[in-house]
């Protein structure tokens, strides 16, 4: 019987958790990535994401959005498909990418406080700015701080 309420408690404990997790992320302010550079700057100078070899519209002009929360490490969390334009097997290549994003803290965030933001990656796009920037587009998301 002791052994089951260790466990009770520790499930009990595990879901606080998870709700508070949640709580947290509910609560981050959502910065739009034009925005972010106020907040936190991406450290990165390239990234090597996962790529699958075969799949849905693998070769189709595409945007892929990425939603994630940069903790107070200036590390990536999170990181969830929010949608992909034409559908497809491209969104994991945005996650991945996400998952390897590094930050530091920019002039507006002296304490280094996470925020929740997206990122948009194109895949296969055309040379033609206006052609490129209308699938980009595609992907926005609303409800980001953008002012």
């Amino acid at each position: 019987m002791i052994r089951l309420k260790l466990r009770t408690g520790a499930i009990a404990a595990t879901a606080l958790l998870l709700v508070a997790g949640v709580a947290e992320a509910q609560n981050l302010r959502r910065v739009a990535p034009e925005r972010l550079t106020g907040y936190w700057y991406l450290t990165n100078k390239s990234v090597n994401p996962d790529v699958p070899n075969t799949g849905k519209n693998l070769d189709q002009p595409t945007c892929v959005a990425v939603t994630y929360m940069i903790g107070s490490d200036g590390r990536t969390q999170n990181a969830t498909i929010a949608k992909v334009v034409p559908a497809g097997d491209l969104g994991q290549v945005g996650v991945s990418i996400v998952k390897q994003l590094t930050y530091v803290k920019g002039s507006q965030n002296g304490t280094a406080v996470p925020v929740q933001t997206y990122y948009v990656t194109g895949f296969n796009l055309p040379e033609d700015p206006a052609r490129k920037a209308a699938i980009l587009d595609q992907c926005k998301l609303p409800g980001y701080q953008t002012t």
